[in-house]
Protein backbone atom coordinates (compact mmCIF):
# COMPACT_ATOMS: atom_id res chain seq x y z
CA UNK A 1 0.00 0.00 0.00
CA UNK A 2 1.47 3.36 -0.75
CA UNK A 3 2.14 5.55 1.72
CA UNK A 4 -0.07 8.84 1.14
CA UNK A 5 2.15 11.14 3.56
CA UNK A 6 5.09 10.73 1.16
CA UNK A 7 2.88 11.46 -2.15
CA UNK A 8 2.90 14.22 -3.49
CA UNK A 9 -0.51 14.97 -4.31
CA UNK A 10 -0.02 16.99 -7.06
CA UNK A 11 1.01 14.24 -9.07
CA UNK A 12 -2.41 13.21 -9.51
CA UNK A 13 -3.28 16.53 -11.24
CA UNK A 14 -0.18 15.85 -13.60
CA UNK A 15 -1.79 12.10 -14.51
CA UNK A 16 -5.17 13.25 -14.88
CA UNK A 17 -4.16 15.80 -17.39
CA UNK A 18 -1.81 13.48 -19.08
CA UNK A 19 -4.50 11.12 -19.11
CA UNK A 20 -7.54 13.63 -20.48
CA UNK A 21 -4.28 15.42 -23.15
CA UNK A 22 -2.58 12.76 -24.18
CA UNK A 23 0.58 14.70 -24.25
CA UNK A 24 3.29 16.44 -22.52
CA UNK A 25 3.09 19.77 -23.90
CA UNK A 26 -0.65 19.97 -23.70
CA UNK A 27 -0.84 18.75 -20.37
CA UNK A 28 1.89 21.31 -19.08
CA UNK A 29 -0.22 24.32 -20.86
CA UNK A 30 -3.26 22.80 -19.29
CA UNK A 31 -1.86 22.52 -15.54
CA UNK A 32 0.26 25.71 -16.33
CA UNK A 33 3.73 24.28 -15.97
CA UNK A 34 6.65 23.74 -17.92
CA UNK A 35 7.27 20.77 -19.98
CA UNK A 36 10.52 19.58 -17.94
CA UNK A 37 8.44 19.92 -15.38
CA UNK A 38 5.17 17.31 -16.34
CA UNK A 39 8.00 15.12 -17.62
CA UNK A 40 9.72 14.90 -14.52
CA UNK A 41 6.21 14.16 -12.54
CA UNK A 42 5.71 11.31 -14.88
CA UNK A 43 9.03 9.89 -13.56
CA UNK A 44 8.01 9.93 -10.24
CA UNK A 45 4.19 8.59 -10.94
CA UNK A 46 5.94 5.61 -12.74
CA UNK A 47 8.23 4.76 -9.87
CA UNK A 48 5.42 5.19 -7.34
CA UNK A 49 2.66 3.15 -9.20
CA UNK A 50 5.30 0.56 -11.10
CA UNK A 51 3.94 1.00 -14.27
CA UNK A 52 5.05 2.85 -17.55
CA UNK A 53 1.80 4.72 -17.65
CA UNK A 54 1.88 6.18 -21.00
CA UNK A 55 4.15 5.25 -23.89
CA UNK A 56 5.27 6.96 -27.35
CA UNK A 57 3.06 6.53 -30.22
CA UNK A 58 3.84 9.05 -33.07
CA UNK A 59 3.02 12.61 -31.82
CA UNK A 60 1.50 11.87 -28.51
CA UNK A 61 1.58 9.03 -25.68
CA UNK A 62 -0.91 6.32 -25.62
CA UNK A 63 -1.78 4.99 -21.86
CA UNK A 64 -1.08 1.48 -20.78
CA UNK A 65 -3.90 -0.42 -19.43
CA UNK A 66 -3.49 0.05 -15.92
CA UNK A 67 -3.12 3.67 -16.66
CA UNK A 68 -7.34 3.73 -18.85
CA UNK A 69 -8.55 1.70 -15.28
CA UNK A 70 -6.80 5.10 -13.68
CA UNK A 71 -8.57 7.29 -15.49
CA UNK A 72 -12.45 7.20 -14.14
CA UNK A 73 -11.59 6.55 -10.58
CA UNK A 74 -9.18 9.34 -10.31
CA UNK A 75 -11.51 11.79 -12.49
CA UNK A 76 -13.97 11.33 -9.57
CA UNK A 77 -11.49 12.00 -7.09
CA UNK A 78 -10.43 15.45 -8.82
CA UNK A 79 -13.96 15.81 -9.07
CA UNK A 80 -14.53 15.62 -5.30
CA UNK A 81 -11.33 17.93 -4.37
CA UNK A 82 -12.40 20.36 -7.00
CA UNK A 83 -15.97 20.55 -4.67
CA UNK A 84 -14.66 20.49 -1.32
CA UNK A 85 -12.16 23.38 -2.29
CA UNK A 86 -15.45 25.05 -4.42
CA UNK A 87 -17.02 25.80 -0.49
CA UNK A 88 -20.26 25.27 0.16
CA UNK A 89 -23.05 24.62 -2.65
CA UNK A 90 -25.43 27.45 -3.19
CA UNK A 91 -28.86 27.18 -1.41
CA UNK A 92 -32.07 27.37 -3.45
CA UNK A 93 -34.74 27.89 -1.13
CA UNK A 94 -37.55 26.95 -3.90
CA UNK A 95 -36.31 23.68 -4.16
CA UNK A 96 -35.03 22.81 -0.99
CA UNK A 97 -35.94 20.16 1.00
CA UNK A 98 -33.80 21.10 4.35
CA UNK A 99 -34.99 20.29 7.30
CA UNK A 100 -34.16 22.45 10.62
CA UNK A 101 -34.74 21.86 14.34
CA UNK A 102 -35.51 25.14 16.79
CA UNK A 103 -35.37 25.47 20.71
CA UNK A 104 -36.79 28.37 21.78
CA UNK A 105 -39.69 29.27 24.05
CA UNK A 106 -43.75 29.04 23.32
CA UNK A 107 -43.25 32.85 23.14
CA UNK A 108 -41.64 32.19 19.81
CA UNK A 109 -44.48 29.85 19.01
CA UNK A 110 -46.47 32.70 19.02
CA UNK A 111 -44.64 35.27 17.84
CA UNK A 112 -41.84 33.99 15.32
CA UNK A 113 -43.38 30.51 13.62
CA UNK A 114 -46.89 31.75 12.24
CA UNK A 115 -45.09 34.40 10.39
CA UNK A 116 -42.19 32.11 9.44
CA UNK A 117 -44.60 29.63 8.01
CA UNK A 118 -46.19 32.08 5.69
CA UNK A 119 -42.79 33.18 4.77
CA UNK A 120 -41.67 29.63 4.36
CA UNK A 121 -44.89 28.82 2.26
CA UNK A 122 -43.98 31.64 -0.58
CA UNK A 123 -40.38 31.37 -0.41
CA UNK A 124 -39.28 27.76 0.49
CA UNK A 125 -42.19 25.48 0.17
CA UNK A 126 -40.07 22.19 0.78
CA UNK A 127 -37.84 23.24 4.15
CA UNK A 128 -39.62 21.78 6.71
CA UNK A 129 -39.29 23.68 10.13
CA UNK A 130 -39.38 21.93 13.98
CA UNK A 131 -39.46 23.96 17.36
CA UNK A 132 -38.77 22.45 20.09
CA UNK A 133 -38.79 23.56 23.68
CA UNK A 134 -35.45 25.36 25.41
CA UNK A 135 -34.28 23.81 27.83
CA UNK A 136 -32.20 26.75 29.75
CA UNK A 137 -29.95 24.44 31.01
CA UNK A 138 -29.13 22.53 28.29
CA UNK A 139 -29.05 24.49 25.12
CA UNK A 140 -25.68 24.44 24.46
CA UNK A 141 -25.64 21.24 24.45
CA UNK A 142 -28.12 19.99 22.05
CA UNK A 143 -26.33 22.26 19.60
CA UNK A 144 -23.01 20.44 20.39
CA UNK A 145 -25.00 17.17 20.06
CA UNK A 146 -26.47 17.67 16.71
CA UNK A 147 -30.09 18.22 18.14
CA UNK A 148 -30.93 21.73 16.90
CA UNK A 149 -29.54 23.87 14.60
CA UNK A 150 -30.57 27.26 16.42
CA UNK A 151 -31.41 28.41 20.04
CA UNK A 152 -33.71 31.40 20.54
CA UNK A 153 -32.12 32.62 24.11
CA UNK A 154 -31.70 35.65 26.23
CA UNK A 155 -28.43 37.21 25.60
CA UNK A 156 -25.57 34.93 27.66
CA UNK A 157 -21.84 34.41 27.69
CA UNK A 158 -21.09 32.07 25.00
CA UNK A 159 -17.96 29.35 24.66
CA UNK A 160 -16.01 30.11 21.26
CA UNK A 161 -17.67 27.34 19.35
CA UNK A 162 -21.05 29.11 19.54
CA UNK A 163 -21.90 31.78 17.15
CA UNK A 164 -24.79 34.52 18.16
CA UNK A 165 -26.72 37.13 16.44
CA UNK A 166 -29.12 39.76 18.28
CA UNK A 167 -32.49 39.53 17.20
CA UNK A 168 -34.82 41.74 19.43
CA UNK A 169 -34.95 43.35 23.06
CA UNK A 170 -37.88 43.52 24.99
CA UNK A 171 -39.18 45.16 28.03
CA UNK A 172 -41.67 43.56 30.17
CA UNK A 173 -45.43 44.89 31.60
CA UNK A 174 -47.89 44.13 33.93
CA UNK A 175 -51.21 42.03 32.87
CA UNK A 176 -54.05 41.48 34.44
CA UNK A 177 -57.59 40.31 33.60
CA UNK A 178 -60.19 42.58 32.10
CA UNK A 179 -62.41 44.49 34.81
CA UNK A 180 -59.64 43.20 37.86
CA UNK A 181 -61.87 44.54 40.83
CA UNK A 182 -58.75 46.10 42.56
CA UNK A 183 -57.39 47.68 39.72
CA UNK A 184 -60.74 49.37 39.34
CA UNK A 185 -60.55 50.72 42.52
CA UNK A 186 -57.27 51.89 42.28
CA UNK A 187 -58.87 54.16 39.06
CA UNK A 188 -56.32 52.25 36.37
CA UNK A 189 -56.65 52.37 33.18
CA UNK A 190 -54.75 50.05 30.56
CA UNK A 191 -51.46 51.92 29.95
CA UNK A 192 -50.99 52.87 33.35
CA UNK A 193 -48.29 52.22 36.16
CA UNK A 194 -49.39 50.12 38.86
CA UNK A 195 -48.81 51.31 42.04
CA UNK A 196 -45.69 49.84 43.63
CA UNK A 197 -47.69 48.83 46.68
CA UNK A 198 -50.61 47.04 44.89
CA UNK A 199 -48.28 45.60 42.22
CA UNK A 200 -46.21 43.65 45.72
CA UNK A 201 -49.85 42.80 47.20
CA UNK A 202 -51.57 41.41 44.11
CA UNK A 203 -50.94 37.28 43.80
CA UNK A 204 -48.58 37.13 40.87
CA UNK A 205 -47.87 34.01 38.06
CA UNK A 206 -43.94 33.15 37.10
CA UNK A 207 -42.80 32.16 34.37
CA UNK A 208 -40.34 29.89 35.36
CA UNK A 209 -39.32 26.76 32.96
CA UNK A 210 -37.05 25.13 35.45
CA UNK A 211 -39.43 25.77 38.54
CA UNK A 212 -37.31 28.25 39.76
CA UNK A 213 -39.37 31.00 42.15
CA UNK A 214 -36.58 33.71 40.89
CA UNK A 215 -37.00 36.26 37.80
CA UNK A 216 -35.87 39.68 36.13
CA UNK A 217 -39.08 41.10 38.33
CA UNK A 218 -37.94 39.58 41.60
CA UNK A 219 -34.38 41.26 40.46
CA UNK A 220 -35.74 44.22 39.80
CA UNK A 221 -37.57 44.60 42.84
CA UNK A 222 -34.89 43.89 45.24
CA UNK A 223 -32.76 46.44 44.11
CA UNK A 224 -35.44 48.70 45.58
CA UNK A 225 -35.39 47.03 48.56
CA UNK A 226 -39.13 45.37 47.51
CA UNK A 227 -40.54 41.69 47.29
CA UNK A 228 -43.54 40.44 45.14
CA UNK A 229 -45.92 37.37 46.22
CA UNK A 230 -45.12 34.68 43.65
CA UNK A 231 -48.34 32.18 44.78
CA UNK A 232 -47.77 30.07 41.25
CA UNK A 233 -45.04 29.07 38.59
CA UNK A 234 -45.78 27.86 34.70
CA UNK A 235 -43.09 26.77 32.26
CA UNK A 236 -45.06 28.15 29.71
CA UNK A 237 -45.99 31.99 28.84
CA UNK A 238 -49.61 30.86 27.60
CA UNK A 239 -49.82 28.77 31.15
CA UNK A 240 -48.93 32.11 32.71
CA UNK A 241 -51.53 34.31 30.80
CA UNK A 242 -54.60 31.97 30.61
CA UNK A 243 -54.00 31.37 34.76
CA UNK A 244 -53.99 35.44 35.01
CA UNK A 245 -57.27 36.15 32.73
CA UNK A 246 -59.08 33.47 34.76
CA UNK A 247 -58.19 34.59 38.19
CA UNK A 248 -57.05 38.08 40.22
CA UNK A 249 -53.26 37.06 39.97
CA UNK A 250 -51.26 39.36 37.67
CA UNK A 251 -47.93 38.76 36.07
CA UNK A 252 -45.22 40.37 34.03
CA UNK A 253 -44.81 38.88 30.72
CA UNK A 254 -42.86 40.45 27.83
CA UNK A 255 -44.32 43.42 26.58
CA UNK A 256 -44.90 41.81 22.81
CA UNK A 257 -46.98 38.71 23.68
CA UNK A 258 -48.37 41.12 26.06
CA UNK A 259 -50.34 43.07 23.83
CA UNK A 260 -50.26 40.02 21.14
CA UNK A 261 -52.79 37.92 23.33
CA UNK A 262 -54.28 40.35 25.36
CA UNK A 263 -57.36 40.97 23.13
CA UNK A 264 -57.74 37.03 22.18
CA UNK A 265 -57.71 36.26 26.13
CA UNK A 266 -59.42 39.26 27.83
CA UNK A 267 -56.22 40.56 29.69
CA UNK A 268 -55.41 44.31 30.07
CA UNK A 269 -51.66 45.27 29.90
CA UNK A 270 -50.69 47.67 32.37
CA UNK A 271 -46.91 49.09 32.88
CA UNK A 272 -44.74 47.81 36.33
CA UNK A 273 -43.68 50.01 38.88
CA UNK A 274 -40.12 49.27 39.32
CA UNK A 275 -37.04 49.83 36.37
CA UNK A 276 -36.21 46.78 34.23
CA UNK A 277 -33.73 46.50 32.59
CA UNK A 278 -35.09 45.38 28.65
CA UNK A 279 -34.15 41.45 27.51
CA UNK A 280 -32.01 40.79 24.94
CA UNK A 281 -32.63 37.60 22.68
CA UNK A 282 -29.98 36.12 20.49
CA UNK A 283 -29.94 33.54 17.93
CA UNK A 284 -27.37 30.64 18.73
CA UNK A 285 -25.73 28.11 16.55
CA UNK A 286 -22.45 25.75 16.73
CA UNK A 287 -19.85 27.40 14.42
CA UNK A 288 -19.84 24.28 12.27
CA UNK A 289 -22.61 25.96 10.60
CA UNK A 290 -21.29 29.10 10.61
CA UNK A 291 -21.60 29.38 6.27
CA UNK A 292 -23.49 26.73 5.32
CA UNK A 293 -25.66 28.39 2.77
CA UNK A 294 -29.41 27.04 4.15
CA UNK A 295 -28.07 28.14 7.77
CA UNK A 296 -27.79 31.19 6.83
CA UNK A 297 -30.47 31.57 4.89
CA UNK A 298 -32.64 30.99 7.39
CA UNK A 299 -31.15 32.83 10.16
CA UNK A 300 -31.36 36.30 7.93
CA UNK A 301 -35.34 35.42 7.20
CA UNK A 302 -35.32 34.30 11.39
CA UNK A 303 -33.52 38.17 11.80
CA UNK A 304 -36.05 39.64 9.68
CA UNK A 305 -39.24 38.29 10.94
CA UNK A 306 -38.05 39.16 14.64
CA UNK A 307 -36.73 42.43 13.88
CA UNK A 308 -39.70 44.53 14.20
CA UNK A 309 -40.54 42.84 17.76
CA UNK A 310 -37.61 44.91 18.88
CA UNK A 311 -39.48 47.37 21.69
CA UNK A 312 -38.42 48.93 24.87
CA UNK A 313 -41.22 51.13 26.68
Amino acid sequence: MVNLSAVDLNLLRVLDALLCEGSTVKAAARLGLSQPAVSAALGRLRALLGDELFFRRGQGLEPTQHALTLAGPLRDIMDRIGQVLAGPAVFDPMTSAARFTIAGSDFHAEMLMPRLAAALARQAPGVRVHLVDLAAESHLAILDRHEVDLALVPAVDLPDWVQGRDLFRSSFSVVARKDHPRLLRAGLAPGDVVPLDLFCDLGHVLFSPQGNARALGDAALARIGRERRVVMTMPVFSGVYRAVAGSDLIALLPTQLAHHVAPSVGLQVFRPPMPMAPAQVRMIWHRRHGANPAHVWLRDRIAALLAPLDRVE
